[in-house]
């Protein structure tokens, strides 16, 4: 037993010694992708996940690395001559010691490098724009508004509804005798009123007041633009859908014409369609092949997707990522073939042990979870990091709902002044106050009629 122990702990002594025994400044390769590795400022610093990743791992293993940039821009894949291209190629022929990057981890890889316990795991999916991703009509109707608008509106209706009532029952035009008088704008005949100018036809009676007929136009204002508003969406939103439809797996991808597909050339994801045993995926790989739809790298497939009728393939951490920067592009629903990333070094190097080690330590310290959210920040609001830009919001109408909510407020201030100035008027003709007369007015109107006139009696009597 002790025999053992003092082998085992030889063997850790002679790793550490190896790895220290190493290069002082180890040489690192590195591929340019958002946000794992990117330049900064003028002066082209490199940031991203992937340069904080080293920063730890030097830390805690105790070296020091010069980064660079891998010159054909390619993450790695052997040619028919059996040479190899890329970060991998460059940690083969020596000229770099360790690749850090994206890098998936596969097994034609692993016959010819080292690669670490992966720092991250991901799939493969793919991204379109919105326009196209969208394909839902069961509520197509409800489309051009969105639910925030819709409830917007809700509420303009019934404001306005309680603002003609209330304006119909103070206003002395609209109702001069409450005593005798059958009171015109009810709650109900209000709304009617209101539903009226929806239909563009109007319901009447109309507002004679002066209130009466500030709120009619504005309201009429309202309903013109909103309605404006809606047919245009609508009209915009049929086009789209008679044009696309609903895209959301790798299947609905395949069983469409409308919308070319591509991945990058050469990379991971390519070989995984060539290599695949699924009638689904052999038919995407086919379909590349024979369109030639491959972009040359992550950046062309992005761009590609935002200029709409194009659905970019490839590794779901990346893709995630060009959707949190972009609200108009969507993530697929389906991800599959689970893959991960790892670094990769020269075969034998004693430097794989202790870097997945170190690895391991990060993330079960959680420092891996915090370097993926600081680089993954999404900047869109709403479900799946990203809001409905096709629709109407209520903030695109804000001008009109505030010309609303003023128009209503003017109409009830005039029906308001005009029954002061009833109420000042009788007062001066009967010799009371104002403040009784207005009380009795607003009694009589709401309801207290019976209790005024009983009142007013007793106050006769007593004089």
């Amino acid at each position: 037993m002790k025999v053992c122990t003092v082998f085992v702990l030889t063997i850790a002594a002679l790793q550490r010694w190896a790895f220290a025994a190493g290069p002082k400044e180890l040489s690192i390769t590195t591929i340019k992708q958002e946000p794992f590795t990117m330049t900064k400022g003028s002066e082209g610093e490199l940031e991203g996940f992937c340069i904080d990743l080293i920063s730890e791992l030097s830390q805690k293993l105790g070296f020091t690395y010069k980064l660079h940039l891998v010159k054909d821009n390619r993450y790695g894949v052997m040619d028919a001559s059996g040479n190899w291209n890329g970060m991998i190629g460059e940690v083969i022929r020596g000229d770099a010691d360790l690749a850090v990057a994206p890098l998936t981890l596969t097994a034609i890889r692993e016959q010819y490098v080292d690669m670490t316990t992966p720092f991250m795991h991901t799939g493969i999916g793919f991204i379109l724009h919105k326009g196209v991703a969208n394909g839902d009509e069961t509520f197509s109707l409800l489309a051009p508004f969105s639910t925030q608008m819709w409830v917007g509106v809700l509420l303009a209706f019934l404001l306005t509804g309680v603002c003609v009532f209330l304006m119909g029952r103070i206003s002395p035009t609209e109702w001069a005798k409450p005593e005798t008088d059958e009171h015109t704008f009810t709650l109900l005949h209000s709304y009617w009123y209101i539903i009226g100018a929806l239909t563009l036809q109007g319901a009447g009676p109309h507002p004679k007041a002066v209130g009466g007929k500030v709120v009619s136009a504005i309201w009429w204002m309202f309903v013109v633009v909103v309605l404006a508003c809606y047919f245009a969406n609508l009209k915009s939103s049929m086009h789209a859908t008679n044009k696309h439809m609903s895209i959301k797996t790798f299947e609905d991808l395949v069983d469409q014409d409308l919308i070319e597909y591509g991945t990058v050339d050469g990379g991971s994801t390519m070989l995984f369609f060539k290599n695949s045993n699924n009638a689904v995926y052999r038919r995407i790989y086919q379909h590349m092949e024979r369109l030639k739809s491959k972009v040359a790298n992550m950046e062309d497939g992005v761009r590609r997707a935002q200029e709409g009728n194009f659905a970019f393939i490839g590794e779901a951490a990346s893709l995630r990522l060009a959707v949190a920067r972009d609200c108009n592009l969507r993530h697929s629903q389906e991800v599959v073939a689970m893959r991960a990333y790892s670094i990769a070094a020269r075969q034998g190097s004693p430097m794989v042990r202790n870097l997945s080690m170190a690895i391991l330590q990060l993330s079960e310290s959680g420092e891996l979870t915090f370097l993926h959210d600081k680089w993954w920040a999404s900047s869109c609001v709403g479900e799946d990091g990203a809001p409905d830009s096709d629709s109407l919001h209520p903030h695109d109408l804000r001008g009109l709902f505030l010309l609303l909510g003023l128009g209503l407020g003017v109409g009830l201030l005039l029906a308001l002044l005009e029954l002061l100035f009833e109420a000042r008027r009788q007062a001066t003709d009967e010799k009371k106050s104002c403040c009784s007369v207005l009380t009795s007015e607003l009694n009589q109107r709401f309801g207290g009629g019976g209790e005024v006139t009983e009142q007013d009696t007793a106050d006769k009597s007593k004089a």
